[in-house]
């Protein structure tokens, strides 16, 4: 971790969310390795070695952050300010993997992330983006009150066809702004799906 940069630490009642560690490796690549991870991301699946150098360079930025459960990490969340920084906007995305899928880990860890980001640092609005047809990740973001802003049109590939075109692919962007932040905590704090405990430090 570099020493401008504080490690993150946000625990829930069941989760805990924390920079990325070099020993993280194997949970990482067990499912970033699975071809049904890309369905909606860009990539492809990847080498143990690749899962090494990922875990290494995220251990040292806070964009990416490991999601664990217990003593395994299931997933993670992509957390970054965007450009101008004036608008004082970030983005939200993830990736889970599917063995943990469905049993409210990625609600739990992005109300998490999204109540820490509002409260600790200088954010006018979160925003996400997902592929339309990726139902179960946008009615996740609308079950977390994000509401959908509007859907850009073939604004974005990840793969080429037979010929070298593109494969183009539509987008829908979500939003939630400060002010709405009660709106989605109200629902989940009565579940305890929030932040129970927040860690900033450096290492010496």
């Amino acid at each position: 971790m570099s020493k401008d940069l504080n490690n993150i630490s946000i625990m829930t009642k069941r989760l805990l969310i924390r920079n990325f560690a070099e020993d993280d490796y194997h949970d990482l690549y067990e499912y970033l390795s699975d071809k049904e991870t890309y369905k909606f991301e860009p990539g492809k699946p990847i080498t143990i070695e690749t899962a090494k150098n990922l875990c290494n360079k995220r251990s040292k930025n806070n964009k990416f952050l490991a999601i664990q459960l217990k003593h395994k990490v299931i997933g993670h969340i992509y957390f970054a300010q965007m450009k101008p920084q004036k608008l004082l906007t970030w983005e939200v995305g993830f990736i889970f993997n599917k063995k943990y899928q469905g049993k409210g880990y990625a609600i739990e860890s992005l109300t998490a992330i999204i109540e820490y980001g509002f409260e600790n640092k200088n954010i006018h609005k979160i925003i996400a983006h997902c592929n339309p047809k990726n139902v179960s990740s946008w009615k996740l973001l609308e079950r977390i009150k994000m509401k959908r802003e509007g859907k850009l049109r073939e604004n974005i590939y990840f793969n080429k066809d037979g010929k070298g075109n593109p494969i183009w692919l539509d987008t829908y962007e979500y939003g939630l702004r400060k002010s709405e932040l009660g709106i989605t905590l109200g629902k989940y704090r009565k579940a305890g799906h929030i932040v129970e405990k927040v860690s900033e430090y450096q290492e010496l």
